[in-house]
């Protein structure tokens, strides 16, 4: 048996993961800037996402932040954040104000990483015609996926401020049967699905009405998750109020956010022969290629390259698999 090991909890404030969202034009980069400003950070670092304005929000009186320069890749992109996830350690270890990071936007994020899955599909099936649609099976967005994951990782555990942005707006309501519902609208975060449940602050901006705060992680802000309703931000609010005033962060005394993450543990790893099983099922174009993976479990199992677990896994993938090539859906292009 295990031994059980406990702690009281301490009480602390961690560093936040804000995330301001909003309609084009509505002062998401310029609350970025004016927060670089603040005596009471360190330097900020600006990764500019498809959205062009570091440069010009450079002007902004006060504003001290550093344009991290890049090619657009995910590997460069990535690489940018752990090195500055690393100098915001540093920082943090030396009681030095917090470092700033500002990812600006994860739309853009988001759009770059379904550009990289659905260029895959296309090589994979080699489709050269650039205006040709193409599916993009679920072990492609699995990826995807997983690649935002590791990002958000970093972002949640970052050892200072971190601020994301992206875009918001109404959008027609879909219906159970795939159809805009007629009058409904609802509000869309334009980027991963699980972006704003991820950020630990959640900020909606707008050019007409005051900005709002509609959900956050806090004891000290007065709002109750799940109960209140998104509160009206004060006329003259910045990021610095949010921050050290509304969150009470202390620059001297918060910490990372501490996220264990959840491992498989001793499992035995999976058969290069499930593996490769797997991924076919997950990717079969149609009924007859999925029919075909489903053929070869059994002799797989009788020459003990999957096992009974295994085999009894992709019997699922393969009715999970059929059943998404019968009743297409939208939700692999929105995932």
């Amino acid at each position: 048996m295990t031994a059980l090991k406990t702690r009281p909890p301490t009480g602390r404030v961690p560093w936040p993961l804000i995330l301001v969202e909003g309609p084009e034009k509505s002062g998401k980069s310029y609350a970025i800037a004016v927060l670089s400003a603040s005596e009471q950070v360190g330097q900020t670092y600006w990764i500019d996402l498809g959205e062009g304005s570091a440069d010009e929000y450079g002007a902004v009186s006060g504003a001290r932040y550093l344009v991290v320069d890049h090619n657009g890749t995910w590997a460069q992109i990535y690489g940018a954040v752990e090195a500055i996830h690393a100098e915001a350690a540093r920082a943090n270890a030396a009681g030095e104000p917090p470092v700033v990071l500002a990812i600006d936007s994860m739309t853009a994020e988001w759009e770059l990483l379904k550009d990289w899955a659905t260029n895959r599909a296309r090589k994979r099936r080699g489709v050269s015609d650039p205006n040709a649609e193409v599916k993009v099976a679920m072990d492609l967005w699995n990826d995807a996926n997983a690649r935002h994951a590791k990002l958000m990782r970093l972002l949640m555990t970052f050892p200072g401020i971190a601020i994301i942005t992206a875009r918001g707006k109404p959008v027609a309501m879909i219906g159970d049967d795939g159809k805009p519902v007629e009058g409904r609208k609802e509000y869309k975060v334009e980027g991963q699905k699980s972006l704003a449940f991820d950020a630990s602050c959640w900020v909606r901006l707008d050019r007409d009405e005051p900005g709002q705060v509609v959900g956050l992680r806090s004891v000290h802000a007065g709002i109750r998750p799940g109960r209140d309703k998104p509160k009206d931000l004060p006329d003259d609010w910045t990021l610095e109020w949010l921050v050290f005033d509304a969150l009470r962060c202390d620059p001297t005394g918060s910490h990372a956010r501490k996220l264990t993450e959840i491992r498989p543990g001793d499992d035995a790893p999976e058969s290069p022969r499930f593996t490769a099983l797997a991924l076919a099922i997950e990717s079969a174009p149609d009924l007859e290629a999925l029919r075909k993976q489903w053929e070869q479990i059994q002799p797989a199992l009788a020459d003990q390259e999957i096992s009974d677990a295994e085999a009894q896994r992709a019997g699922a993938l393969v009715a999970a698999r059929k059943a998404q090539l019968q009743s297409p859906s939208t939700e692999e292009a929105s995932a």
